[in-house]
């Protein structure tokens, strides 16, 4: 497996990147899913209750009348294995000091950090800021 697993590299040169698309998370039932409603999905995930997608808000179909909660998504522009430890601790414990959600969805390459959209800025601002405190050597959880 490629990638970094050094905890003090990878947060010292994570690039955090925020997408300007917002996000829904959708939970649909088997039968539901078709090829084109899964290639628009940023990632699909198979749960026992069901399917869950992460898809662009103006694709997303919803079912019921609930207003879904909409994300942003922050990208971590650093190579990270799917074997490194304390990324997404680290990650999540600065975004809960500001009391900021995180859903992480980890990928072969990179983690990506769904958040609430009205807390995206500053969230990105937090991420920018533990690299930041990382490349100086005054990281701490």
């Amino acid at each position: 497996m490629t990638g970094i697993t050094d905890l003090a590299i990878l947060l010292a040169e994570m690039t955090p990147s925020l997408d300007e698309e917002r996000y829904v998370f959708l939970s649909l039932e088997e039968q539901s899913l078709t090829l084109p409603t899964i290639k628009m999905s940023f990632a699909t995930i198979k749960e026992s209750e069901g399917w869950t997608l992460i898809v662009p808000v103006d694709s997303a179909t919803q079912s019921d009348s609930a207003e879904p909660a909409l994300f942003q998504r922050i990208e971590l522009k650093v190579n990270s294995s799917l074997e490194a430890v304390g990324l997404t601790a680290a990650v999540a414990t600065t975004l809960a000091k500001e009391n900021i959600s995180a859903n992480v969805v980890a990928a072969y390459f990179h983690d990506h950090i769904f958040v609430p959209e009205q807390d995206a800025l500053t969230a990105l601002k937090c991420l920018q800021r533990l690299s930041a405190q990382s490349r100086n050597g005054a990281f701490a959880l």
